[in-house]
């Protein structure tokens, strides 16, 4: 178990919270309203952490892409808060952290304003002191501008942080980043393919994160 780190940086998706029930229903509308076929949750979850430009592309062609994102987003602002949750031991990670004095941020691929709405619907808003997510900033993780970004914000630095995750992007972001991928296996990859994209520490769900700080 690598020393406890004073700043945590966190994804979203698939991290601390399952959205997948909305995602996927999201896809099958978008798809269904251009007469494509209707996607499984299976190839959703698989497409999903990229940004969502890059997702929709595993779907639609470069030139159906405008379109499938209106119809998308539109759907989207409608119906986001339906269905999310957030995953077991995400609230009392957060909170023990918090009254640690850790640093938290939550910084995702999905859009910004989508994710601080989430974490507001879903009350964890007051643990974090920053929720950053695309658009937000020119960047998407994994590029390092990213994660320099989010360490500023939180007046951190590389060392002593650590980014929380469950998907080879949250592990390059973390490397690229110079700190360590704490992943769990609770999102869209499973231990054996997180190991193989160099996780450093690998728990089955963030109460092993809790339980492996002592908190």
């Amino acid at each position: 178990m690598p020393k406890a780190p004073s700043t945590f940086l966190f994804d979203l998706d698939g991290t601390l919270i399952d959205h997948f029930a909305a995602i996927h229903r999201s896809y099958k509308h978008t798809l269904g309203e251009m007469g494509l076929p209707a996607p499984t949750l299976a190839q959703v979850r698989s497409a999903v952490g990229g940004g969502f430009e890059n997702s929709m592309r595993r779907f639609v062609s470069e030139a159906e892409l405008p379109r499938a994102m209106k119809i998308y987003r539109e759907y989207w602002d409608r119906t986001m808060l339906d269905d999310v949750v957030l995953l077991p031991g995400a609230l009392p990670l957060l909170e023990a952290l918090k009254n640690k004095g850790a640093a938290l941020a939550v910084l995702s691929n999905k859009v910004g304003p989508s994710s601080r709405l989430i974490c507001e619907h879903l009350g964890i808003k007051p643990f974090l002191q920053a929720i950053v997510g695309a658009q937000d900033t020119p960047w998407l993780k994994p590029q390092p501008e990213l994660i320099a970004y989010v360490l500023g914000l939180l007046k951190a630095t590389a060392a002593g942080a650590v980014m929380i995750g469950d998907s080879p992007y949250d592990i390059e972001a973390a490397h690229t980043g110079s700190m360590p991928a704490w992943c769990v296996t609770t999102g869209t990859h499973d231990a054996g393919q997180l190991r193989a994209a160099g996780a450093d520490v690998i728990y089955a769900n963030l109460d092993g994160i809790r339980e492996a700080l002592g908190l």
